[in-house]
C-alpha cells in the first residue's frame, strides 16, 4: 500500500523547471486552513440606515455607505426583552425584572417543549417564537411517546452503553406536534386548536402577525400533499379561518414563514403554483394572491420595505445568484447586483441600500455596497486569493444536457496537475445528488471541496454534476426523482460521465466514485446498477434501503412502502449486493443519528450472503458528519483506497 506524508506544513514538488511549489496538505484539504478567503462582514446600523458596521479585531466602526469614511463605534447590544428559555424540556419565562414563571412541568422525557420539531425538516429550526411586542410567546410541544426508539452503541463506558433516540422510520408511527401560547400579561397558556388532517400532521413556518394578535401556521398532512395557511387567535389559540391551500400529487414542501407588510398583506412563497419557486403578494382583506416574480427561474425572498420587495433570483443562470427587486404595485422588476458569480445580500432597514457579498469562479471575495435605485455601487474589500502560492489546477464550469434532454446539468471540472493531453489520467466523480442541495455554482473556485483539488494534484481528473432532484432549476428538475429515489438521478451522472469518458485524456478503465449519504447512496447505486464503469468507489454513511429512513423525508420523496412498493423495491441496495464488481470501501460514524448504522451494516450482511468482497470502516466515536481530526484520518483512508486501487 502506497503511503505519503501529508501532515506537514507544507508539501513541495519540483516543476520541470526545477522551482519548488506548494502543494496542499490532507489538513489543509480537509480543515480549509489558511485556504478560506478573508470575508468582512456588514451590519446595518438600526439608527443610522446610510451608515453599516464593521468589526476590526475587537473594534466596531460605523461606516459611510457613499464616502466609505468610518467612525468607531460601540459594539452593538441586544435589547433586553422579556423571553422564554428552555430548560429540561419545558418552557419559562423571564421579566426585565428578573422574575421567572415555569410555562410547561413536564416530567415524562417524551414530551418536548421549546425545541424543534419534524427532524428540522419544512425549514424548522427552533422551536421558540416571541411576539413582536414580546408579551406572548409561541413554542412547538411534540409527544413522542409512540415514535420507536433506535440503540447507538456508546464505547466510552468500561462495558459499553446504548444510547436510545427517537427515530421516527418511514411508514410508522411519528411524533405528534401542537403549538402553545403563553400570554406573559395574563399569565394563562392556550394551545392552537388545530385539527387539520389526523394527529400526526406537520406544523410548520409559525409567523407572527405585525399587531402580535394572530399567528399564522402552515399545516401539511403526513402524506405531505395537502397544506392548509391557517390564522389563529393568539390569546385563545382559537382557530380563525383558513387563508389558502396547497395540493399536489407529489408533494408540497413549505419551508418559509410569510413576511407581513402590514397587518392586510403579507409575502408567501411556493413552488406549487407556477413552476418555479416563486414570491406572491397576499391581500387578507381581498382574499387576493398575486405573483409578484414573474419568471421562469427559483427565488428567494430577501427584504421589503413600503414599496419593493428584494429577492434572490436563479434567472440570469441556474449557476449565479443575483439580487433583484419587484414594485409592490406595478411589479416592474429590476436587477440591482452586478458582477457575475453568486451573490449574497442584506438590504438596510429603510431600503435605500443593500450589501453585495459574492464571488465568482477566479474572484476569491467581494464585499460592495450600493443604492436600491441602481445611481451608486462601491467596493468595500477585495479579498486576495488564498491559493496564491498553492499549485492549484484549473477549475472550469460547464453543463451537459440531462438523461432526458430538458435541462442543462452544470459541472465543474479539475484536471491534473500538469495536465498533458496525450496522457490518460484515471477519474473520480464526486457525486452527492440529493435534494435541497447543489454542488455546483459560479462562486469563487466553483465551491469545489479541497480533497478535490487535493486528487487532482496527484493526478487524478475530478468530476462533480448536479443532477435533476437538486435545486435551482424549478419544480419539474427538482420533483423528477419522486417515488423513485436514485433512478433519473443516476440516469443524469452516467450521461454526464459519458460525456467525460469521450475524451481521450479520461481513461474509461479507471473510474472511482465517492459520495457521502445521500452521495453514499448514490455511491453505492452507480457501482451496482453499471458494475462495468466503475472500478473503485467510497460510500460514507449511506442509504441503503428507504424504509429505514426518518418519515419526513423519505415519505416526501418515495412514500411508503405500502404505497409504492416498486418504487421501495427498485431503489434497496439489499437485492443489488450481489452485482457488485468493484472494490468499495464503506466508512460510517458508529453513532450515526441521521442515516441509522442498520443501513450500512445491513449491505454489509447482504455481501456476505451473496460471498462478495467489501471493505469496511467504522468511526466508533462519530455522528453521520465526520469532523476533526477524525475527518482527516477519514479523507486519508479515501485517498489510500483510490491510490491502492484506481491508480
Amino acid at each position: 500500500m502506497k503511503r505519503f506524508l501529508l501532515l506537514v506544513a507544507l508539501c513541495a514538488a519540483i516543476s520541470a523547471s526545477g522551482e519548488g511549489r506548494k502543494l496542499l496538505t490532507m489538513e489543509d484539504a480537509v480543515l480549509n486552513r489558511n485556504l478560506v478567503p478573508k470575508d468582512y462582514h456588514i451590519e446595518w446600523h438600526a439608527d443610522y440606515p446610510a451608515e453599516y458596521l464593521h468589526r476590526e479585531g475587537e473594534e466596531w466602526q460605523a461606516v459611510d455607505v457613499l464616502t466609505g469614511s468610518t467612525r468607531k463605534v460601540e459594539a452593538p447590544k441586544a435589547e433586553k426583552r422579556p423571553h422564554a428559555r428552555l430548560a429540561l424540556n419545558n418552557i419559562f419565562w423571564w421579566d426585565n425584572y428578573g422574575n421567572e414563571v415555569k410555562i410547561t412541568d413536564f416530567t415524562d422525557k417524551n414530551i418536548v417543549c421549546g425545541q424543534s420539531v419534524s427532524r428540522n425538516e419544512f425549514g424548522i429550526h427552533g422551536g421558540i417564537f416571541h411576539s413582536p411586542d414580546h408579551t406572548k410567546v409561541a413554542f412547538y410541544q411534540k409527544d413522542e411517546s409512540r415514535v420507536t426508539t433506535f440503540p447507538l452503541l456508546d464505547i466510552t463506558s468500561r462495558t459499553g452503553s446504548l444510547i436510545e433516540i427517537k427515530y421516527p422510520m418511514n411508514g410508522m408511527a411519528s411524533e405528534r406536534v401542537s403549538v402553545g401560547v403563553y400570554n406573559a400579561s395574563s399569565r394563562k397558556l392556550r394551545y392552537l386548536d388545530i385539527t387539520d388532517f389526523d394527529d400526526e400532521r406537520y406544523i410548520t413556518n409559525l409567523t407572527w402577525s405585525p399587531d402580535s394578535e394572530t399567528i399564522y401556521v402552515q399545516v401539511l398532512d403526513r402524506a405531505q400533499k395537502q397544506m392548509h395557511l391557517n390564522a389563529y387567535n393568539a390569546t385563545t389559540g382559537a382557530f380563525i379561518r383558513t387563508i389558502l391551500t396547497e395540493k399536489n400529487s407529489r408533494w408540497v414542501e413549505p419551508q418559509n414563514p410569510l413576511r407581513f407588510i402590514d397587518n392586510d398583506r403579507f409575502i408567501y412563497t411556493t413552488d406549487n403554483r407556477d413552476g418555479y419557486k416563486s414570491l406572491y403578494l397576499h391581500t387578507l382583506s381581498a382574499g387576493r394572491t398575486e405573483r409578484l416574480t414573474k419568471v421562469d427561474a427559483d427565488v428567494a425572498y430577501v427584504a421589503h420595505d413600503n414599496k419593493y420587495v428584494y429577492y434572490h433570483s436563479a434567472e440570469v443562470s441556474p449557476v449565479e445568484q443575483h439580487l433583484f427587486c419587484v414594485s409592490l404595485r406595478g411589479g416592474k422588476a429590476r436587477r440591482l447586483t452586478r458582477g457575475e458569480g453568486w451573490h449574497n445580500c442584506t438590504v438596510s432597514p429603510d431600503g435605500r441600500y443593500f450589501s453585495d457579498n459574492y464571488s465568482s469562479l477566479n474572484v476569491p471575495r467581494i464585499v460592495a455596497v450600493g443604492s436600491t435605485d441602481g445611481k451608486f455601487y462601491r467596493e468595500a474589500f477585495h479579498a486576495e486569493d488564498p491559493s496564491l502560492g498553492y499549485n492549484y489546477s484549473t477549475i472550469e464550469l460547464g453543463s451537459v444536457k440531462s438523461a432526458c434532454g430538458r435541462y442543462d446539468n452544470h459541472y465543474r471540472l479539475i484536471k491534473p496537475l500538469d495536465f498533458d493531453e496525450n496522457k490518460r489520467y484515471p477519474v473520480i466523480l464526486y457525486v452527492y445528488g440529493g435534494p435541497h442541495s447543489q454542488m455546483v455554482r459560479n462562486a469563487f473556485q466553483a465551491q469545489l471541496r479541497r480533497w478535490e483539488m487535493y486528487m487532482a494534484q496527484r493526478g487524478y481528473v475530478v468530476f462533480v454534476m448536479d443532477n435533476r432532484g437538486t435545486l435551482s432549476q424549478g419544480a419539474e428538475y427538482e420533483k423528477a426523482i419522486h417515488r423513485h429515489c436514485g433512478k433519473c438521478e443516476m440516469e443524469d451522472q452516467i450521461v454526464g460521465l459519458r460525456w467525460l469518458l469521450s475524451h481521450k485524456w479520461a481513461d474509461s478503465e479507471r473510474v472511482g466514485v465517492h459520495g457521502w449519504s445521500y452521495g453514499g447512496f448514490m455511491t453505492i447505486s452507480l457501482m451496482t446498477h453499471y458494475p462495468d464503469i466503475f472500478k473503485v468507489g467510497v460510500a460514507g454513511g449511506p442509504v441503503i434501503d428507504w424504509k429505514w429512513y426518518e418519515v419526513m423525508y423519505g415519505e416526501r420523496y418515495m412514500e411508503t412502502e405500502e404505497r409504492n412498493p416498486e418504487g421501495f423495491a427498485a431503489t434497496s441496495l439489499i437485492p443489488q449486493a450481489k452485482n457488485l464488481r468493484g472494490k468499495l470501501l464503506i466508512c460510517q460514524g458508529a453513532v450515526d443519528n441521521v442515516v441509522v448504522w442498520q443501513h450500512s451494516l445491513s449491505f454489509i450482511d447482504a455481501c456476505i450472503k451473496a460471498q462478495v468482497a467489501v471493505d469496511y470502516f467504522p468511526y466508533p466515536r462519530s455522528e453521520h458528519n465526520v469532523f476533526g481530526h477524525d475527518r482527516v484520518h477519514l479523507m486519508q483512508k479515501v485517498t489510500d483506497y483510490f491510490e491502492d486501487y484506481l491508480r
